[in-house]
């Protein structure tokens, strides 16, 4: 699981370059839409790191719930899926 969180770490590391360079376009009085472009690209990045844990999670944890007879943990999941709408 260790190789597929790496994927992971590289999305919010780049979230997080992205972040300091918007508080700097921030402090720099930058234009309204480039700061509101990167923030949206920020966001993209961080769903698309959320989406991977989410599946990673689903792959394994709910898989092996199941298969032991655990159903808690789709409840778990479809929680998790309604806080992102």
């Amino acid at each position: 699981m260790a190789t597929k969180q790496e994927n992971v770490r590289k999305y919010i590391s780049i979230a997080k370059g992205q972040l300091e360079g918007i508080i700097r376009m921030i402090d720099e009085d930058r234009y309204c839409l480039e700061i509101s472009d990167q923030l949206m690209a920020t966001r993209a990045l961080l769903k698309k790191a959320n989406n991977k844990i989410l599946k990673n999670h689903i792959d394994h944890c709910v898989r092996e719930a199941i298969i032991d007879g655990d159903e808690t943990k789709i409840d778990e999941v479809i929680q998790a899926l309604e806080k992102q709408i």
